[in-house]
């Protein structure tokens, strides 16, 4: 009887031993710092390198502080806008009544970010935003020379005029529309660019001579007013207010809402919001 022949098994590798396996610390993984060395073990952070800091320094330094500045100019600006819209709401009154005293126009303060002027069924509402802004490269003051000469003038603060009927505020009606009149730029040279609706009364928009001074924030608002003023009430047509389920009848809605024809501007262009400051 022939004996079984044998197989011939693979000759075993030898088993291959990393350095963890040997004891050794473990290499990290991960994108190295910004000094070019591997990163630290986990709970092992290294020093900060010293070029890093100086980044931060510069940053807090330029951006930040003159981000600080321009929103304490925009404040202020508020601030005399709010004293300019009392004494025109003051002035207008002492005109009106005498002629027709049903007619009432009243400031309402809100807070130190929003006040209204409140002037027939029109309602105005100024905003100041908490925001400091930039723009686009093309939009604007931004290509003047003015932009350019100087970093810091490319940001700024900003605050909003809309307009709402009375009516939709008083009654609390949620889904009427309010529409943006203009907006007020502000840069750390307390000066302004002004930009609205085509019914407003822009001045020469050179930022490099729009100096803030009174009588340019009252021109502001005696033209926001006009423009209101001046976009009248359109009822809707038959077909639109033919039926009224039981959620507008509880949140008191009218059937027949009229609504504003709203506003034309020469441009739509959003700004770019980078940063925010506290109140």
């Amino acid at each position: 009887m022939e004996d079984t022949p044998h197989t011939t098994s693979a000759p075993i590798a030898p088993v291959q031993l990393n350095d963890a396996a040997l004891g050794a610390p473990a290499t990290t993984t991960g994108s190295p710092n910004t000094d070019g060395q591997p990163t630290h073990a986990p709970g092992e952070p290294g020093p900060t390198p010293e070029d890093r800091l100086d980044q931060i320094f510069e940053g807090l330094k330029q951006k930040s502080s003159t981000k600080q500045a321009i929103y304490r100019n925009t404040l202020a600006t508020f601030d005399m806008l709010r004293k300019v819209s009392q004494e025109l709401v003051v002035e207008l009154s002492r005109k009106i009544t005498p002629v027709d005293s049903t007619v009432v126009i009243e400031y309402r303060p809100v807070n130190e970010m929003e006040f209204h002027i409140r002037f027939s069924g029109d309602l105005l509402v100024f905003v100041l935003h908490s925001n400091i802004v930039t723009f686009p490269e093309d939009y604007g003051p931004m290509a003047t020379q003015y932009v350019q000469d100087d970093f810091r003038r490319r940001f700024f603060g900003h605050m909003m005029a809309y307009n709402f009927m009375a009516d939709s505020i008083k009654y609390q009606r949620m889904n009427d529309p309010g529409y943006l009149v203009g907006r007020l730029l502000v840069n750390i040279d307390n000066h302004y660019f002004l930009e609205g609706v085509q019914q407003l009364e822009l001045p020469d928009n050179d930022m490099s001579d729009n100096k803030i001074t009174e009588e340019a924030l009252k021109l502001f608002v005696e033209s926001a007013m006009i423009a209101a003023v001046n976009n009248d009430l359109i009822a809707p047509p038959l077909d639109d207010i033919q039926k009224i389920n039981v959620k507008q009848k509880l949140e008191n809605q009218q059937v027949s809402r009229a609504r504003k024809v709203g506003f034309s501007f020469s441009h739509e262009q959003s700004p770019i919001s980078i940063d925010g400051l506290p109140y």
